[in-house]
């Protein structure tokens, strides 16, 4: 009796399947059916593996070059900081790489080829796979990204690197001149470790921008001493609350039963609650919520 076909264990392309045993057909129906899934553009991974950096750093090596270095969206999605847009998690952006002194720049599908002024302590190596590192990436992204995407890369960082304001700071010389700085040196020291996902960074940053105080992060609510619930972002002595429905934590219904009685918990407590959500970035939504949020802190005031 013929043994059937094993999938691999690490990362591995479509080629790698075929050695394997398993036909175009077959292959299919494991993508289909969630027993595989894919990891980047032409790699692949058994899905009840776990998604750790060390299986992404694999991934990304089936399908790099030896001079290649991770850079950008894909170094962070290495380092473990969420920056792609929602709609690019099912689409799969291209990798985005730059290339060593005195190699030519990646030119192959799916692949955003170019050239970055790196010096030897501004790359890594995880699994063999060279990437920016944590301080490059992030600096690089807040130039990089549109503002709100490069507070919340900029957040992240801090968050999950320990990246500091003085690390920051020290590097932004090295960016004189460059496209994007301006941008970079005014979010930098908005920067912010509490936010715990872009959700929390972008309306954090409009507020900002509007002129209205920077709310806190991340504020525990307390009753008799005991933590009850914890806000996105609050203004404690006022008593306003601004929270971010993300569509991954807030689109059941027992998810949204639960936001409701928290709220209400909340407001029978006297706190204005403000909710946003992914649609709330328009010019009118923004003025809409924004103008919620300055007549709430004024009548508090």
């Amino acid at each position: 009796m013929k043994t059937p076909p094993q999938l691999p264990d690490l990362p591995f392309t479509y080629r790698d399947a075929e050695r394997a045993g398993f036909n175009r057909w077959h292959f299919r129906q494991l993508l289909d059916s969630g027993r595989v899934r894919r990891v980047l553009h032409g790699v692949y991974q058994r899905a009840d593996l776990p998604d750790t950096t060390e299986h992404r750093a694999l991934a990304a090596a089936r399908v790099m070059r030896p001079f290649e270095v991770l850079r950008d969206r894909t170094a962070a999605w290495l380092h473990g900081v969420d920056t792609f847009e929602f709609r690019e998690l099912e689409i799969l952006p291209p990798l985005e790489t730059s290339v060593f002194r005195g190699h030519t720049r990646a030119r192959r599908w799916r692949c955003a080829g170019g050239e970055r002024d790196l010096r030897p302590d501004d790359v890594m190596f995880i699994q063999g796979v060279a990437v920016t590192t944590p301080l490059r990436t992030a600096l690089d992204l807040g130039c990089r990204l549109r503002r709100r995407s490069a507070l919340a890369a900029l957040d992240g960082f801090m968050r999950a690197h320990g990246i500091t304001h003085q690390q920051m700071d020290s590097e932004l010389v090295r960016y004189r001149g460059r496209r994007g700085v301006v941008q970079l040196r005014e979010l930098v020291p908005l920067a912010d470790p509490r936010a715990e996902s872009p959700g929390e960074s972008w309306p954090r940053l409009e507020i900002i921008d509007a002129g209205l105080p920077a709310p806190t992060p991340q504020y525990w609510v307390r009753e008799h001493g005991r933590k009850i619930f914890r806000l996105d972002l609050a203004y404690p002595m006022s008593r306003v609350a601004v929270e971010y429905d993300g569509r991954e934590f807030h689109d059941s219904p027992e998810q949204e039963e639960a936001d409701r009685l928290r709220r209400k918990w909340l407001r029978d407590r006297g706190w204005t609650v403000i909710v946003v959500d992914k649609d709330s970035f328009t010019p009118e939504a923004l003025a809409l919520w924004l103008g919620e949020l300055r007549s709430a802190l004024r009548m508090a005031a």
